[in-house]
């Protein structure tokens, strides 16, 4: 079978039209970032007759879009809180916005994150042991320390429980490490 050159200049020019989308589409999937991260909480349930409560966090993140200054993609976490017959677990996934100066090494970081979660709080007439809608907000910033290692700073999240029998709304502060894959 031969082509014409009329077909193989068509052909030649579709291929010419369509490298600036392929190269556009590499470039961003090579420049995608995944991070994996474990930080120490604490936190204030905002209900009454129960202290503050501690655990760890543990996720992933995954940006997949590289603007300039701004990273965008989504966070997957689980939260372990409390200790004896106070607990609140939790699983939550949600977009993941970061911004990235350049300048300094400091991202600021903002999500927004619903899943699931398991309560247990209170005694006797007043206990909730339910699991129900979880939802939280964070804002965050990371300090890079070394090539793929960040310092997470500081954290502070704000969320709560749908359909419980009682008001619980962990407002949590964190710390801990960031480990970028390359």
């Amino acid at each position: 079978m031969r082509c014409s050159p009329r077909s193989f200049r068509a052909f030649f020019r579709l291929q010419i039209a369509l490298l600036p989308g392929f190269l556009l589409l590499f470039s961003m999937a090579a420049r995608a970032q995944t991070g994996v991260y474990a930080t120490i909480d604490a936190s204030d349930f905002q209900t009454p007759n129960v202290g503050w409560q501690y655990g760890p966090t543990f996720g992933l993140y995954h940006d997949f879009l590289h603007a300039p200054f701004v990273r965008i993609g989504f966070d997957a976490r689980a939260t372990l809180l409390g200790s004896g017959s106070t607990k609140a677990y939790m699983g939550l996934v949600g977009p993941h916005v970061q911004i990235h100066p350049h300048v300094i090494p400091l991202m600021p970081y903002g999500e927004v994150l619903i899943g699931a979660g398991h309560v247990n709080v209170g005694e006797g007439f007043a206990k909730t042991d339910q699991t129900a809608f979880a939802y939280e907000g964070v804002i965050g910033a990371d300090w890079t320390i070394f090539p793929h290692l960040d310092w997470r700073v500081v954290e502070y999240s704000f969320g709560g429980f749908t359909d419980l029998h009682a008001q619980v709304s962990p407002r949590t502060l964190s710390t801990g490490l960031v480990l970028r894959l390359p």
